[in-house]
């Protein structure tokens, strides 16, 4: 969660620091656009002049009735068609008319040109085609409408990121107290790269390091102080039975085992209990023994 977290502050810094002040800027030039051809084709839909002044310039020439002037239009962007070209074909109410044929829908393609860019597609009706560029002019205000709308909204967006980009990690107290835990699961599970009897501080008999184990009130091994490296056979106490030296290789074997397979904590710690409580046992029967001797 606190990756996710981070990962959007840094998404938000990118989108605070560059594009959302792009987007802005592209919408602000478009509206400004918008608003200039606005005016432009104020003239062209006043009641009482939109019959009467039609003016429309083909190749050079000006037409002011409309059918020859549809004509004159798709002559001219068939002429395009020939030449391979696409290129400006007339004028309109101060607008450039630029046509290029589209080899994917067989279709002429024509772009009223002003502030702004409006395309639309031609036809084979000479009306029609005029009729589609008066309506294409005619939706240039819902167009800017449009345009103010979305500038609006980006600059909500902008001012939403700005804040959401200073708020802190939500759950940053719980995510503290989470790690804690780990570090202390960390720390125990740490033990498994330690031998049971360092862990424990156990001898090589699974006993306590400060126990006694010859039972006659000799020397005691502190758990604390280095121990003196012997052999396997050198710890082994005179008049050990035989099945207390195969207890003791048993447990060596089983000591060298475990630091291959790395065995978890628990079963180190059952393993060493069950060391303790064998040699208790046989110490007992030792003792027996020696009991009945005498």
């Amino acid at each position: 969660m606190k990756a996710n977290h981070t990962s959007q502050k840094y998404r938000l810094e990118t989108e605070i620091a560059k594009n959302y002040p792009l987007k802005i800027t592209a919408l602000k030039e478009r509206i400004a656009g918008l608003r200039v051809d606005a005016k432009m084709v104020e003239p062209l839909f006043d009641k009482g002049q939109e019959k009467d002044q039609f003016s429309m310039t083909i190749g050079g020439k000006t037409y002011t009735d409309r059918k020859e002037a549809g004509t004159a239009l798709i002559a001219a962007c068939a002429g395009l068609k020939t030449a391979g070209v696409d290129g400006q074909v007339g004028e309109f109410c101060g607008f450039g008319l630029y046509a290029g044929f589209d080899s994917f829908s067989f279709l002429f393609q024509l772009k009223i040109k002003g502030k702004c860019s409006y395309q639309i597609e031609m036809g084979n009706d000479p009306l029609g085609n005029l009729q589609r560029i008066n309506n294409a002019l005619l939706g240039i205000g819902g167009k800017l409408a449009e345009a103010e709308l979305q500038l609006k909204t980006v600059q909500q967006q902008l001012a939403t990121a700005k804040e959401e980009v200073g708020k802190p990690f939500a759950k940053e107290a719980e995510l503290s107290e989470k790690m804690g835990r780990l570090s202390e699961l960390n720390a125990l599970l740490n033990m498994d790269e330690k031998d049971p009897s360092e862990a424990l501080s156990m001898d090589d008999n699974g006993m306590p390091e400060e126990l006694d184990v010859d039972g006659g009130g000799g020397d005691k091994e502190m758990a604390d102080c280095p121990r003196r490296a012997e052999p396997f056979a050198g710890r082994v106490r005179m008049g050990t039975k035989p099945e207390e030296i195969k207890n003791a290789e048993v447990i060596k074997d089983r000591k060298a085992e475990e630091k291959g397979k790395k065995p978890s904590v628990l079963n180190k710690l059952k393993d060493t209990k069950e060391r303790i409580a064998e040699n208790q046992r046989n110490k007992q029967r030792t003792g027996k023994k020696k009991g009945q001797e005498l």
